[in-house]
Formats: C-alpha cells, sequence, structure tokens
C-alpha cells in the first residue's frame, strides 16, 4: 500500500514543527456551506449544562470511547460523578452524598464488592440497587433519592438509570476518586495525571512516543486546540504527545471513531455526542483535512498504530489540570475494616 495514502509527505511550505495530517478526522456530518470544525453543537460537557443538571438527571455517552481502563470522579461540592474510559469521558450524573454528620470521606478507593440487589445491613435492609462497595464499613455507590443536596448515611447514590449503567462498565478493583473540590477535569487521560505534578507539563514544542509504556489496548486521542497538543493514550496509558496545530476555531468538543482502513486511506466517523445532531457520514474535503498539522515523526509512529475502533476527541479545553480544573488533593482512605 502506498504510505502517502495515509499521510502525505511534507509541503516545503509546510511548518517546521509539522506537517499536514491528513489521515486523522477524516469523515464527520456536514453541510457544504459550513464548516465542521466550526458546527454549531452543545458542548455535553460544559461547565453550564453540567451545572444544569437537575436532581436525578444525567448524560452517558459511551460510544466516545468504547473500550479501555474505567475511572470514576465524584465533586462532593458539585454533587457530581463523572466516568471516564481509557481517559475519555463517557458520562456525568448528579448525586447525593453524605449529610452532616455522615460525611462521604474525601480519597482514592477501589470497588471492592459488587451487588445487584443489595439490602443494607446497617440501616433497617434499606435497599441499595446496583450497589459498589467502596469501604468495608458502610460506604458505596448505590442507586437512591436524589433530593439535590447531601443526603445519605455516607453514600453516593445515583439516579437509577445511571447506576445501572455505571453497574455494567466497572469491574472490581477499579479507581473511584472522591473529592471535596468543585471542579474535576473535563478531559483526564489517566489517574496519575491527577495526582502528577509533571503531568502533560512537557515544552509544547516536544514531542515522544513511546509505545512500550502499554503494548496492547484500545487507543484513544486527544487533540486540545487550547494547548496546541495531541495525547495518545493505550489502555489508558499516555504512549505519546506532540504540538499540534490547528487552523480555525472549534467550539465544542468533536468526537471521531476510525471505522476503517483501505486504499483509500483512513475513514473516520463523527460520533454525536448529547445535544449534537446524528446526520449522515460526509467525507471531510482537503482543506478541511489540511487544517491539521503534527510533526513528521510523531505521525508516521501514529500512523502505524492506528487500527479501526481508535476514538478521537477534538476539543477547545486545556488538558492540563490547572487550567481543566483546580488540582485534586487525593487523600488516601477506606481501608478495610
Amino acid at each position: 500500500m502506498d504510505d502517502t495514502l495515509f499521510f502525505p509527505p511534507a509541503s516545503r511550505k509546510s511548518s517546521r514543527r509539522g506537517i499536514l495530517l491528513r489521515g486523522l478526522l477524516l469523515a464527520t456530518a456536514m453541510s457544504a456551506q459550513r464548516s465542521v470544525w466550526a458546527q454549531e453543537a452543545s458542548d455535553p460537557l460544559s461547565a453550564e449544562r453540567v451545572r444544569g443538571l437537575k436532581p436525578g438527571q444525567y448524560l452517558w455517552f459511551p460510544e466516545v470511547s468504547p473500550t479501555g481502563p474505567v475511572l470514576l470522579i465524584v465533586s462532593l461540592l458539585a454533587q457530581r460523578a463523572y466516568v471516564y474510559r481509557n481517559g475519555v469521558p463517557i458520562g456525568v450524573s448528579t448525586v447525593s452524598t453524605g449529610k452532616k454528620g455522615h460525611e462521604t470521606p474525601t480519597g482514592v478507593f477501589t470497588i471492592l464488592q459488587k451487588h445487584i440487589d443489595h439490602k443494607s445491613n446497617l440501616y433497617d435492609d434499606a435497599p441499595m440497587p446496583f450497589m459498589q462497595r467502596l469501604t468495608w464499613d458502610g460506604v458505596a455507590l448505590h442507586a437512591g433519592n436524589l433530593p439535590g443536596y447531601p443526603a445519605s448515611h455516607g453514600c453516593i447514590r445515583l439516579p437509577l438509570p445511571f447506576a445501572r449503567l455505571l453497574f455494567d462498565v466497572t469491574r472490581l478493583g477499579m479507581t473511584v476518586l472522591i473529592s471535596d473540590r468543585q471542579s474535576v477535569p473535563r478531559i483526564a487521560p489517566t489517574p496519575a495525571f491527577l495526582k502528577s505534578d509533571a503531568a502533560t507539563e512537557q515544552d509544547a514544542g516536544s514531542e515522544e512516543w513511546k509505545p512500550q509504556a502499554s503494548p496492547v489496548g484500545p487507543m484513544s486521542i486527544l487533540i486540545s486546540t487550547f494547548d496546541e497538543r495531541i495525547i495518545v493514550l493505550r489502555n489508558g496509558v499516555e504512549i505519546g504527545w506532540a504540538g499540534v496545530q490547528i487552523d480555525g476555531i472549534v467550539p465544542s468538543p468533536t468526537a471521531y471513531t476510525l471505522a476503517s482502513i483501505d486504499a483509500g486511506g483512513f475513514h473516520w466517523v463523527r460520533l454525536p455526542l448529547p445535544g449534537q445532531p446524528a446526520n449522515a457520514e460526509e467525507e471531510i474535503s482537503p482543506d478541511e483535512r489540511a487544517r491539521l498539522r503534527l510533526p513528521a515523526g510523531f505521525q508516521r509512529n501514529l500512523r502505524a498504530a492506528l487500527s479501526p475502533g481508535v476514538t478521537a476527541i477534538i476539543t477547545p479545553d486545556s488538558l492540563k489540570r490547572n487550567s481543566a480544573g483546580e488540582r485534586l488533593i487525593v487523600i488516601t482512605t477506606g481501608e478495610e475494616k
């Protein structure tokens, strides 16, 4: 297969930092008169939309990252739970946590036990559907009443439909971070990203490719127009990053999946997020493809690693913690008793 069918060689007029990434993000739904980069669609994880969720409401869009390790972050102040899979947000829900005198502990936990039809052994056999235990002394995720404020005895109550969805994507040993901060990152590449001061702070002009950090597993690509940076994750582990140049404005996150690779190149399909139109697939024009530029070496490594099923998200947000959300202070609690 001709190598240029994936990504064409660099033009002599190309930026010294990058060349045209003509194969990445090739297909999306768009009209002939409107640029896909500026299409009017609501941001499913905008601060306004997440804050506007009423008790019992949630957003769920697992198709943007169909496989990979799952991470749950709970914000006590915001009364929200955020689900990430392979580093990509796939859902957010309202919650009700511990009331005064029964505060939900902050820290990093793992799921110790799962039970679909659980009854409380502390509070008169109270039903706790889709229970996922975080501590042996009574703290768990489960479906329950959400009055719009902290009202539980320490557990994290979830809307019943969301509790069922979450139950289906989690596993024993999965990480759950509970924070007393208002904000959390809208894009969370890895759990280490939330705890390491050095994460994603590399020089904007540098790049790295380290596939040995995670040799196999599902791949996700995150591109931030704010940072001018691309991050590649495999099985939830960062395996590469580089500077990126994008012409034009990206007003809201846009998600894609690599549907196929053939003699014509890469075929990417837009994944409609909540609030975005689910239109028919349509190929992006060469002019649109030319808006995205990557360093040549990084581009070669990336194209060699791509396979159908890879997901990609372009976001106007920063991928750095201090820009995407307040820093999380992780305090280990919840030891077995």
